[in-house]
């Protein structure tokens, strides 16, 4: 058993970090005889699993959608986000590929540039 203090500090997180996930349904948490939050393994766990799915950039909703116990709404959740990302990659590439063109151009200004004005065209 941990306290939410051992946790955060095991996790990088600050506590009041632990206490929203619980209190937005993310993270569920045992309470002693005093009131206070006690982490077992199982906690500590979904408190892991919790932070790594923020940290591929779900957001909290989407984390408790992929925590569901219902298998099939917790893969929606994730072939959504899976699909996101995926449109990201290809939106970064573009940026990186006009970047590059921009660096490497001859003409001094983007508009006088044939190459750029088709980038600056794309979506």
């Amino acid at each position: 058993m941990k306290t939410i203090g051992e946790v955060a500090a095991e996790l990088g997180v600050e506590p009041h970090v632990l206490r929203h996930w619980e209190q937005v349904g993310a993270l569920t948490v045992r309470r002693d005889g005093n009131g206070y939050r006690v982490y077992d393994d199982n906690a500590l766990e979904q408190a892991r699993t919790v932070l790594k799915l923020r940290r591929v950039g779900l957001s909290l909703p989407e984390v408790t959608a992929a925590m569901s116990p219902k298998k099939s709404a917790a893969q929606e959740v994730v072939r959504a986000k899976i699909a996101a990302l995926e449109s990201e990659v290809v939106r970064r590439r573009q940026a990186i590929t006009f970047l590059q063109h921009t660096v490497e151009c001859r003409h001094r200004y983007l508009d006088d540039c044939p190459d750029c004005a088709t980038f600056v065209r794309e979506d």
